[in-house]
């Protein structure tokens, strides 16, 4: 049994969605065809765009070594990861192994262009199984969507405009890839996906479970309990709302994880009230929204989750820091 990073150009499929807007991720899921959803690549508008006082921008003055190199700073992990990833929208394969008498493949492809007000995007398409090949293949694509080109923090950080847009593209792929790797260590068979990123994650949602932060992790639980209820079409068994509760409970601790580890990385520490704020709302959504109840009564329970959340995620960062992680 092994495991390795190796370059292979792989054909593209459909996904799931799971987006980062203003510095943190947009989760949602759902499958698509990604040629109905993603800007044609071939379009003008993918690289070249209009920018208040610049009539015609270059996207592609970025050097792709540069923003590894970057990266490279902050994750030895990640930079493997994607260190023969080009960031030209084909599916690049970043990780085999073999384990008893099945392969396992998981390919990335990544794109940088503008598309509207959403930083980032992680589309997580469904696995491909091949019983006769014995070979399992999982795919991921990134979209970074580097528009905040002219925010007064990053121009006065970076007066060159090659170094502030391939600074924020690190940035933003960075955040996605955390998103990747978790996902690969979920994923691949047991032992194959433990990065350094991986365990850190694992450590911060075993902690959030804790029998020290019960009263913490109940409310939110509670919280989110209800919100799944008052989503429900009324057709799914008490085994499927508790797991949507599960599901939607390990992406907010994710969330957490991927804009904690971001932020420190490129040196703009996470606040954990934002981050409970915007992941109450989309917690909400992803329940299932006001199907059995008033729009007002779904929006209170939202607010009262993003208060149990903060609370969690401020009993967590104390509990790490007790026990000797910054």
């Amino acid at each position: 049994m092994r495991g390795d990073f190796i370059k292979r150009k792989t054909k593209p499929a459909g996904k799931d969605v799971n987006a980062w807007d203003e510095n943190s991720s947009f989760w949602s899921y759902g499958s698509q065809d990604l040629n109905t959803s993603v800007p044609n690549a071939s379009s003008p508008t993918s690289f070249f765009t209009f920018i208040p006082n610049v009539p015609y921008f270059d996207l592609r003055i970025y050097r792709e070594s540069k923003v590894k190199s970057v990266i490279k700073v902050h994750s030895e992990d990640m930079y493997r990861l994607l260190e023969n990833v080009h960031f030209d929208g084909d599916y690049y394969r970043i990780k085999y192994i073999r384990s008893e008498d099945w392969e396992y493949c998981w390919d990335l492809a990544v794109r940088v262009q503008f598309f509207g007000k959403m930083l980032g995007m992680t589309l997580y398409p469904k696995r491909l199984v091949s019983q006769k090949e014995k070979r399992v293949v999982y795919r991921s694509m990134i979209l970074v969507n580097p528009y905040q080109l002219w925010d007064e923090t990053l121009v006065n950080k970076f007066w060159n405009l090659q170094e502030r847009i391939e600074f924020l593209i690190a940035r933003i792929l960075f955040h996605e890839c955390v998103h990747v790797i978790i996902s690969l260590g979920n994923i691949m068979p047991s032992g194959f996906g433990n990065t350094d990123i991986y365990l850190e994650f694992r450590k911060m949602l075993e902690v959030s479970v804790s029998k020290k932060l019960s009263t913490e992790h109940n409310n939110v639980q509670f919280r989110l309990w209800n919100l799944v209820l008052f989503g429900a079409s009324g057709s799914e068994s008490e085994e499927k709302l508790l797991e949507r509760v599960q599901e939607i409970y390990e992406f907010l601790i994710n969330e957490k994880y991927s804009n904690q580890k971001t932020g420190k990385s490129f040196y703009s520490p996470s606040d954990n009230k934002k981050i409970a704020r915007k992941y109450a709302w989309m917690a909400a959504v992803k329940a299932g929204g006001s199907t059995q109840v008033t729009r007002r009564i779904w929006q209170v329970e939202a607010r009262r989750l993003s208060i149990a959340l903060k609370e969690l995620f401020d009993r967590i960062d104390m509990e790490l820091s007790n026990m000797g992680f910054k």
